[in-house]
């Protein structure tokens, strides 16, 4: 069941509905929004009382029963679209089009500053780059860990970009999370529930990326793990799926981002890069990916990939990133959003 808080209620009122639901014997989840709070009670409605009579309270709009698995992450919950603010940079609600973008590895400091710089000259606000890399080989680049958050901190410093980065274990969230302004959690952990358990009670916001052969339920579901234990501040990440096709690195499912956007409240973000992997044609998904719906596109930009030490083939110049956005913003002009 969800009970629906009226705009602009007083905490203390919100905290007296919260009381009543324990009471009955469900286990309250509040979502906190700017105007408006929804509390969602799980339990079972079979063994418990029933919550209808909390539309009594003059503080609760109304009570919904919610037949979904996904209760928090659903619409019934929460039919508006869900605005994220990371730290001044608005995603989702109708917020002007972001742009992530950055290299696949952060590298050295060099390689990183000048991407850096490059992308935020092209209209990026968030820089994405990765500390901890999760690789198919074990001896493949891993990436620089603690020396990769350092420099990303120092990115931020300079450039003023908020920090996207992946975290890949329970282990390093809180060190992650000192670094980043918005926690990746990769395709590989889509359904790594402890960790998407840590990466909740940080409080930070969360890109969930969908797992390689994840369908669109599962997905949700891994959104409903973070979102039950308080932290509603989460983007869910199309990069392409795994299918019979091996021409392009894997199938981007532009169907899911109108789904999601009916299914869901949260930002969708594509992420082109991954879910084609080729350079050529990065481009024209990340403009289909706005004509689509989406709240973002994350990309892959490097200053020189044919040193890069991972997917330098699928990242792009800083003069096509440029390219890339002129397109975006064409495109998001002719849907109605701005950039």
């Amino acid at each position: 069941m969800i009970i629906v808080i009226k705009p602009n209620t007083p905490r203390p009122q919100i905290d007296e509905v919260i009381a009543e639901v324990q009471k009955l014997g469900y286990d309250p989840r509040p979502i906190f929004g700017t105007e408006q709070t929804v509390i969602a009670a799980i339990g079972d409605e079979l063994t418990h009382h029933t919550l209808v009579s909390l539309n009594a309270l003059p503080q609760v709009e109304k009570v919904i029963p919610v037949q979904k698995r996904h209760k928090l992450v659903s619409r019934e919950s929460h039919p508006d679209d869900s605005m994220i603010d990371v730290d001044g940079i608005k995603i989702g609600g109708g917020a002007p089009f972001c742009l992530m973008a950055g290299p696949c590895s952060v590298e050295s400091e060099e390689q990183l500053l000048s991407t850096a710089r490059a992308v935020k000259a092209a209209g990026a606000t968030i820089l994405r780059g990765g500390a901890f890399k999760p690789r198919t080989s074990p001896y493949e680049f891993q990436g620089l860990g603690s020396e990769g958050l350092r420099l990303l901190s120092l990115a931020k410093k300079e450039t003023g970009l908020k920090i996207i980065t992946e975290v890949l274990s329970e282990r390093q969230v809180d060190e992650v999370a000192s670094h980043a302004d918005i926690l990746q959690i990769g395709a590989r952990n889509a359904q790594n529930f402890q960790l998407l358990i840590e990466a909740a009670k940080t409080g930070k916001p969360i890109l969930l990326k969908r797992g390689l052969s994840q369908k669109i339920e599962e997905w949700l579901l891994g959104a409903e793990y973070i979102l039950a234990h308080g932290n509603s501040t989460v983007f869910l990440c199309e990069r392409g799926i795994r299918t019979f096709e091996t021409y392009t690195r894997n199938t981007l499912d532009l169907n899911a981002v109108p789904v999601l956007k009916k299914e869901t409240h949260l930002p969708v973000v594509v992420d082109p890069t991954h879910g084609i992997g080729l350079r050529e044609h990065v481009a024209t998904m990340a403009v289909a990916a706005v004509a689509a719906g989406a709240d973002a596109i994350m990309t892959e930009t490097h200053n020189s990939p044919e040193h890069a030490k991972s997917d330098g083939e699928q990242a792009l110049l800083p003069h096509e990133f440029q390219d890339l956005v002129a397109r975006v913003r064409k495109v998001a002009e002719a849907v109605g959003r701005t950039l």
